[in-house]
């Protein structure tokens, strides 16, 4: 199988050795034919200077016919060094007599109209003596002439060999230089299908493989991410099942061997866990959902009033028990959404369990919602500690946790690391859009940003 290089190289010889014929062919065929029309004209222009001078010296053109000169045959030198044999011409009157020729007519011939409007007038005192016909023939040139046009030729068609080996060394360099890019891509895909995926290509131009590379680059370092991130979260969920499964075995053994007694507060610990347990296998069950695009989604038009004030009674006795601040701040009027009532509730505890968790004592939440252009806003604010950028986005990353002491340490109100993963993949599957917004000591706040209920056609 040829390689795409060889084929470049093969590609630009063909068009170099092509274009170089067709300029040498050009080339010597004008050479040659301007040549041959720069001799004529020239011996055209000596012979009528010669006639004219026979006419001046003899008084008419008596004896024109028995001069050796202009008997001669053409190609043959005459007598003198100084002249050569005229090209066949006739020499008529203005009548178109023929006077001379030694060509196709003979003298007393009347020459073709067509001919004699080609004819050069000769003068002499002004006055038309005789005009000049040339004939066409066939070029029969000197020795030196000939040997003239072969150097010219020689020397095109070593330009065009010359011409052909920098069209092949030109277009071994551009293929490499094309194929180099090419060639390192292949290489780096072979090592990533190996399972290297610390590869990046070197980026040599801004044209289309530049942006190949840049994408390939990119791929490469998404795919590394990905694969890490999926291997970290092999490693959190053995973790999160491991956690309430040592507790759920650790206390059945020892209940069932007799180190602790079978009372309701063992098997509650053991109950606790297997919920504990439960959550968290439904909690993965519904990323897997969302990942396949199976998400069961039942959307139905609600009042997003109602909604954040069921949401609202359902946090009341809790935050009330943290000696918590719970205000509702909802504009109205708000336009009717369109949202699955469960995933919503769904999220939007997620978030505000979240909320609980970091607001301190003698803090506050705020449940807000208002309109923002088409679409509604949801938001959740807390007075909590706040995060800093670099934590701000990755809270919606599965099993990130952004108290590290929480994440193996079994507390329960860490949190699993899932709860605002989900509420994305739900806010993402309604059409919508979830983003936090936060500074170091001033609280987070998430908004969740739904589209307002399409107007009914008229």
């Amino acid at each position: 199988m040829r390689s795409i290089s060889t084929k470049l190289i093969l590609a630009f010889l063909s068009i170099g050795i092509v274009v170089i014929v067709i300029i040498a062919v050009t080339a010597t065929w004008n050479t040659r034919a301007e040549f041959i029309r720069f001799l004529s004209d020239q011996s055209q222009t000596d012979t009528i200077g010669d006639l004219a001078n026979y006419h001046l010296a003899n008084g008419s053109w008596a004896g024109l016919e028995a001069n050796y000169y202009f008997n001669q045959k053409p190609g043959n030198y005459g007598p003198g060094p100084q002249h050569r044999s005229p090209q066949p011409f006739t020499l008529a009157n203005e009548n178109g007599v023929v006077i001379f020729s030694n060509g196709k007519y003979k003298p007393g011939d009347i020459v073709s109209p067509s001919d004699l409007e080609a004819g050069i007038p000769i003068t002499e005192n002004e006055e038309v003596i005789g005009i000049f016909v040339p004939l066409r023939m066939p070029y029969q040139g000197q020795p030196r002439e000939l040997e003239f046009i072969e150097r010219i030729n020689a020397t095109l068609f070593y330009g065009a060999l010359i011409g052909a080996a920098l069209a092949l060394v030109l277009g071994i360099f551009l293929s490499r230089t094309l194929t180099r890019p090419i060639r390192e891509l292949t290489q780096a895909t072979h090592a990533i299908s190996e399972g290297d995926l610390s590869q990046q290509v070197t980026v040599h131009s801004n044209d289309e493989l530049g942006e190949l590379a840049q994408a390939f680059n990119k791929m490469s370092t998404e795919l590394s991410r990905s694969v890490n991130a999926r291997k970290q979260m092999t490693a959190d969920i053995a973790h999160e099942l491991r956690t309430p499964l040592s507790l759920i075995l650790g206390h059945a053994e020892a209940v069932h061997d007799g180190v602790l007694p079978p009372t309701k507060e063992n098997f509650e610990i053991i109950r606790e866990e297997a919920t504990r347990l439960e959550h968290l296998v439904n909690d993965l069950r519904t990323l897997s959902l969302a990942d396949a695009g199976e998400l069961t989604i039942h959307p139905q038009a609600i009042e997003p009033e109602r909604l954040i004030q069921e949401i609202a009674s359902l946090y009341q006795i809790e935050t009330q028990k943290k000696n918590i601040s719970f205000e509702l701040e909802i504009s109205s009027p708000l336009p009717t959404i369109e949202v699955d009532p469960g995933r919503m509730t769904q999220v939007l505890t997620n978030i505000l369990d979240n909320a609980l968790r970091h607001t301190p004592e003698n803090g506050k939440i705020i449940l807000s919602a208002k309109q923002a252009g088409e679409r509604v806003e949801l938001a959740i604010q807390d007075s909590g500690p706040g995060l800093p950028s670099e934590d701000l986005n990755r809270i919606f990353e599965r099993f990130y946790r952004t108290d590290s002491s929480r994440q193996r340490d079994g507390d329960s109100t860490g949190g699993s690391g899932l709860g605002l993963a989900i509420a994305k993949s739900i806010v993402q599957a309604h059409g919508g859009q979830v983003f936090a917004e936060s500074g170091a000591g001033q609280g987070l706040r998430i908004v969740i940003a739904l589209p307002k209920k399409p107007a009914a056609p008229k």
